[in-house]
């Protein structure tokens, strides 16, 4: 891996730990620089011996992920075909969850939309307390999370749960994910950074190959997930072709969507 090729990351690797922080101004927006790198990350790690656990991080303490660049989807032809299978952006995601090397996401800020889809496929989730929001919002735009939110949601908090949090489209806190089960722990700030590190280095610690079979024996415990993120992108696509879904995201591009000061406060703009 060369961690000074990349533009939108700043990567380090140190004794087997990868810790990828996204840092693409203004909002760590989900464009196709963003979504090119994540890419190239997932591959790149998952062929890298040298390394064992996968740290995303942010370089920004406001937002992991802001959500996917709305002038991308807009930009999708409506009227397309759904393809056979998962998209390619829910292919780049679920390399996260099934790599041969343990995965986390250390969220200290706003993580929503194809940021969320993202976190959620990591293997750990890990939030700051205060900091951290997570949410699904595409609903109220008209569409609905087409990067696989639809089928890690009820997998993780249930179909009750994952439906509130989808059709509700509102922010939950770092406690309410964790009460939800959304993260595995919501920390202090100031002890969120040691524990990751801590945990992370501990992962890499022991055996690669141990590790990478009990990921594996855990993946064969789920559900099959392929059908479901196909299904998921069929439904996506035909959600682009609602006149209201393409008015609801051009509204909100036109009233300041995806700048700081509008996506700090998105649960009420929405």
């Amino acid at each position: 891996m060369a961690p000074s090729d990349y533009h939108c990351l700043r990567l380090r690797v140190e004794d087997g730990v990868a810790v990828a922080a996204l840092d693409h101004p203004p909002v760590n927006l989900l464009d196709m620089a963003l979504i090119g790198e994540l890419d190239r990350l997932g591959r790149e790690v998952e062929a890298d011996d040298a390394v064992r656990v996968l740290v995303l991080e942010s370089a920004d303490p406001e937002f992991f992920v802001a959500h996917a660049d709305v002038g991308l989807i807009l930009a999708l032809p409506p009227d397309a075909p759904a393809a056979p299978g998962p998209s390619p952006f829910q292919r780049m995601v679920d390399r996260f969850r099934t790599m041969p090397k343990a995965t986390i996401a250390k969220i200290e800020g706003v993580c929503r939309g194809g940021g969320c889809e993202l976190a959620l496929s990591c293997d750990m989730r890990f939030a700051a307390l205060g900091c951290a929001v997570l949410a699904q919002p595409e609903v109220a735009v008209g569409i609905l999370p087409g990067g696989s939110g639809t089928q890690r949601l009820p997998r993780l908090v249930g179909r009750g749960r994952a439906l509130e949090v989808v059709l509700g489209a509102d922010d939950l806190t770092a406690e309410l994910a964790e009460r939800y089960g959304l993260v595995n722990r919501a920390l202090p700030p100031d002890e969120l950074g040691p524990f990751v590190d801590r945990l992370a280095r501990r992962i890499a610690s022991f055996p690669a190959s141990a590790t990478a079979r009990a990921k594996a024996a855990v993946l064969a415990a789920e559900a099959p997930v392929e059908p479901g993120l196909a299904e998921e992108a069929r439904l996506f696509q035909a959600c682009l072709a609602e006149p209201e879904a393409r008015r609801r995201m051009q509204a909100f591009l036109a009233a300041g969507g995806q700048t700081r000061e509008v996506e700090l406060a998105l649960g009420r703009t929405l």
